[in-house]
């Protein structure tokens, strides 16, 4: 079984989802590997990951809108020592997720025809996140 394993830096510009499929990609055919299995690890914990819809940028927008209704910044929260985007920012991670893990196959991610892969980005500030892909087969 060969591994093969990079670690990605994305720079965020403050609270939105960031599509990485295409660097990912990138990655996948670097590794040389046909068939196999991509996970995918963000190493922090106020940014996430999802695999979503990449047709409609309204879904993007509703699901952010949704975030936000759901955890609101205005709350009183405990933890608020790096501002007041911080722990709203954790208690989004914790409700969707830090890793993914996606099938290869001929060399290709096996997407569906309207999924894309995404950093999301919980801060209101820029950020370089890392994210770290190992790819098996």
């Amino acid at each position: 079984m060969t591994h093969y394993q990079k670690l990605l830096r994305v720079s965020t510009n403050g609270k939105s989802l960031y599509n990485i499929t295409s660097k990912i990609a990138e990655i996948v055919a670097e590794s040389g590997v046909q068939t196999g299995l991509c996970t995918l690890f963000l190493r922090h914990t106020s940014a996430s990951l999802i695999i979503q819809e990449n047709a409609d940028p309204d879904v993007l927008l509703d699901l952010a809108n949704f975030m936000a209704k759901l955890v609101p910044e205005s709350a009183k929260y405990i933890h608020d020592a790096e501002g007041s985007d911080d722990m709203p920012a954790h208690i989004r991670t914790s409700l969707t997720h830090t890793s993914e893990h996606i099938p290869i196959n001929k060399g290709h991610l096996v997407l569906g025809t309207w999924q894309d892969i995404y950093v999301w980005e919980h801060r209101q500030h820029n950020h370089t996140r890392e994210l770290v892909v190992h790819i098996s087969g």
